[in-house]
């Protein structure tokens, strides 16, 4: 049955164009055409990448961190609470003041109490700057040395001028020791962010990240197996270059440099929205999709290609919305607290540096208040300090 599925998905009429045969590319007089086999060496590679990204936001990321004064957060241990933690687990992270007063009379506590086990509670879910400046580290590095990459693999390729010469041959075009490299490298990164996101940072928009490292490497394997290479170094080249400033706007979010994040993010969003609304749609999808018509007839393969590429260029369409929200929005409030998915928690760093404000104006007055009336220990609740 396996053997039958497997001749069956790598018919030729799927991949290939009319009349060409998979036997056309085989390797001969020195040149090498792509084969999926080739693809195999992308999961040892993730797992090397992995090992690599370890040692590195060991050795060089977080020095770096404390370089820009972001250091390692020491989560406050709180008292076990058996009640507490299930109602946690089970009901919700933020209960109403409905609920604390309830548990407060269950668990003979003050609601005061309540409200800082909660809170504290959170706080151990919650990933410190430290993992976050190292994740954005890494991925700012890679994207930076993939694209200077990329760029030196592309300079003087005469399709990056010429988008006629995407098209010229194929499928009969030989693989470049410099394309393969390139394609081998980004899927392995993707999978090594796949084979990573247990433990990495879990985010709100968990679930979209990972249909889009799928989705990356679904379309990547694709255009490899169907020998649509250059125009696939086209699509990385061009996502990847924003990238880059993302992840610096992170960095330097977390460093607390508002200032500087914000510039970063301004330029970001002008290289995101240029590549992606202008140079994606107007040179690389007429590439894929008017272009190859003066070739060939169309083929599924074709199809196929332009149809995942226009589902990408919708999700472009769908984050310059998100882009152009968030910059309406600092525009009116002159500060970006934060870029993507970490926006919310940083509106609770901002509330919980509020209550711990709040907690030491309550310490100090009941410091004064047991000078005054002589130490009266009953007006301080048991843990009233502790968090």
């Amino acid at each position: 049955m396996f053997q039958t599925f497997k001749e069956w998905f790598w018919l030729e009429r799927f991949w290939l164009p009319p009349t060409i045969k998979w036997s056309d590319l085989e390797d001969h007089d020195g040149l090498i055409f792509v084969k999926p086999s080739h693809l195999y060496m992308t999961i040892p590679y993730a797992f090397v990448l992995i090992i690599i990204r370890h040692f590195f936001q060991k050795f060089i990321a977080s020095p770096l961190a404390k370089t820009f004064g972001i250091k390692e957060e020491v989560q406050k241990k709180i008292i076990p609470n058996a009640v507490l933690e299930n109602f946690f687990k089970h009901s919700t992270r933020k209960p109403s003041q409905t609920d604390i007063y309830g548990l407060a009379k269950k668990c003979n506590l003050t609601e005061r109490q309540v409200e800082r086990w909660f809170r504290s509670r959170q706080n151990q879910d919650r990933p410190c700057k430290m993992k976050k400046f190292q994740e954005s580290c890494w991925r700012f590095t890679f994207y930076l040395i993939i694209t200077i990459a990329g760029i030196a693999f592309l300079y003087d390729k005469p399709w990056v001028y010429d988008l006629w010469e995407v098209w010229n041959g194929y499928p009969r075009q030989p693989l470049l020791p410099s394309q393969y490299w390139y394609y081998i490298l980004e899927m392995s990164f993707y999978w090594s962010l796949l084979f990573s996101l247990g433990s990495d940072i879990k985010r709100k928009d968990f679930l979209a990240t990972v249909i889009h490292h799928l989705a990356a490497v679904s379309l990547m394997s694709f255009s490899w197996c169907a020998n649509y290479i250059r125009s696939g170094t086209l699509v990385m080249i061009v996502h990847d270059v924003a990238d880059i400033w993302l992840e610096s706007a992170k960095m330097f979010s977390y460093a607390g440099w508002k200032q500087t994040c914000n510039a970063l993010f301004f330029i970001f969003s002008a290289v995101f929205l240029i590549s992606r609304l202008i140079i994606f749609p107007f040179w690389i999808l007429y590439c894929t999709l008017i272009l190859p018509l003066h070739y060939l007839q169309p083929f599924f393969s074709y199809i196929f290609l332009n149809l995942q590429l226009m589902v990408l260029q919708v999700l472009n369409l769908y984050w310059s919305y998100l882009i152009l929200k968030m910059l309406k929005r600092s525009i009116f409030t002159k500060s970006i607290r934060d870029v993507r998915s970490d926006t919310e928690s940083e509106h609770e760093e901002e509330e919980e540096e509020e209550e711990e404000k709040e907690e030491a104006m309550e310490g100090k007055e009941t410091d004064r208040l047991k000078n005054s009336l002589g130490a009266n220990r009953h007006l301080i609740p048991n843990g009233q300090h502790g968090r």
